[in-house]
């Protein structure tokens, strides 16, 4: 199969093979005669199973060691599972972080509903304050980047 025709059924652009094999995802195709990729009908199935599992929120790096494991017998379920399971504490970890950036956003937009006795706006304010310069004993742990926390 030509790249064109991989693509079209994978549902992805033509680049994407060629970064999927720099990235060593996809198995590097033989040439035809006249040196175009020739591909097998199976780098279709690889290419699908790469967009699901990013689909899930598995990385690239997380994606090559699935696609080996996916080649193995029954230890490859528990190495899975393992993957999965941190996979789910990192997107936890993320989604707190999602809703305390929205609480915080939303704190902000509050305060332009209120009157002001000048036309700073205070979001801007906020977020181009130096957070060196304000007293940590006034601060709000909320206000933080939770990104930047322990």
């Amino acid at each position: 199969m030509r790249t064109s025709e991989v693509a079209a059924r994978a549902r992805v652009n033509p680049q994407t093979l060629r970064y999927y094999e720099r990235r060593g995802l996809l198995a590097e195709p033989a040439r035809s005669a006249s040196g175009y990729r020739a591909y097998s009908p199976q780098a279709v199935q690889v290419v699908r199973f790469i967009k699901r599992a990013q689909d899930l929120g598995f990385a690239l790096d997380d994606i090559v060691s699935l696609l080996r494991l996916a080649e193995g017998g029954p230890e490859g379920c528990d190495a899975t599972r393992a993957m999965s399971v941190e996979k789910i504490a990192d997107l936890d970890g993320r989604i707190a972080d999602l809703v305390a950036m929205r609480a915080a956003l939303a704190r902000l937009v509050a305060t332009c509903e209120q009157p002001r006795n000048h036309r700073e706006c205070p979001i801007l304010a906020q977020i181009t304050s130096d957070p060196e310069d304000s007293d940590p004993e006034d601060s709000d742990p909320e206000d933080s980047d939770p990104r930047d926390r322990p």
